[in-house]
């Protein structure tokens, strides 16, 4: 099994380096979203391939995934570049993919140098991700080449395009979390305030599961944000 990570990102300058240090072994692609800072030259002088993608964050990934294939890559693995997988990533996540009944694989979640509440976040990340299935993209989704096109890829979403594919992988095979842990920033809970963007983050999920259209639910995302 032959692993590309694939990272989406848009002006990450401050982080792009270590999320790919933390992909040590496997082809690293950036997918850029055209950022305006160093992303992109940071990237390559680490070693990584660089995609340009303008139009979303879905299309970027599936843009990177499109270079990762033709490079050979069987499985993918896709990371957030304010992320950094452990050290064991690789081999737990080939022992997991070679379990053909599973559709798709994430790694629990840790939070860095978490406080109380985003340790409490934390925890129900990781028991939402086992209970019902469904981990979210800073978990960092993985699953074969294969699967990828079955699923065709990321939907060309405005927002919740991570939640979407796990969802439609999860009616073809088993969605597994495993109990390695990816760390991520807790930049984003800071920003807004941990309670607001639980908040924020189940309003979306229901107005998902009520129907309400994407480009509306993105458009009421940035406005609260």
């Amino acid at each position: 099994m032959r692993f590309a990570v694939i990272i989406p990102a848009l002006n990450e300058a401050d982080q792009i380096g270590g999320a790919i240090a933390s992909a040590a072994g496997a082809q690293v692609i950036l997918a850029d979203g055209g950022s305006t800072d160093e992303t992109a030259a940071i990237a390559e002088r680490a070693g990584a391939s660089v995609v340009v993608e303008t139009s979303g964050r879905g299309r970027q990934a599936n843009a990177g995934a499109a270079a990762a294939i033709a490079l050979g890559a069987t499985a993918l693995l896709f990371l957030h570049a304010d992320s950094r997988l452990p050290p064991d990533w690789m081999p737990a996540a080939v022992r997991a993919l070679d379990q053909p009944d599973v559709a798709l694989g994430a790694f629990s979640l840790r939070i860095a140098d978490a406080r109380v509440q985003e340790r409490v976040v934390a925890a129900g990340a990781n028991l939402r991700s086992r209970l019902l299935r469904l981990p979210y993209g800073d978990q960092a989704l993985f699953l074969r080449q294969d699967m990828f096109g079955a699923l065709g890829g990321f939907r060309a979403l405005p927002i919740m395009e991570d939640f979407d594919l796990v969802r439609r992988a999860g009616r073809i095979g088993r969605v597994l979390t495993l109990p390695q842990r990816v760390t991520t920033s807790p930049r984003r809970w800071r920003r807004m305030g941990t309670l607001r963007s639980v908040a924020l983050n189940q309003a979306m999920l229901a107005g998902w599961s009520l129907g309400i259209a994407p480009d509306r639910l993105a458009s009421l995302y940035r406005q609260t944000r």
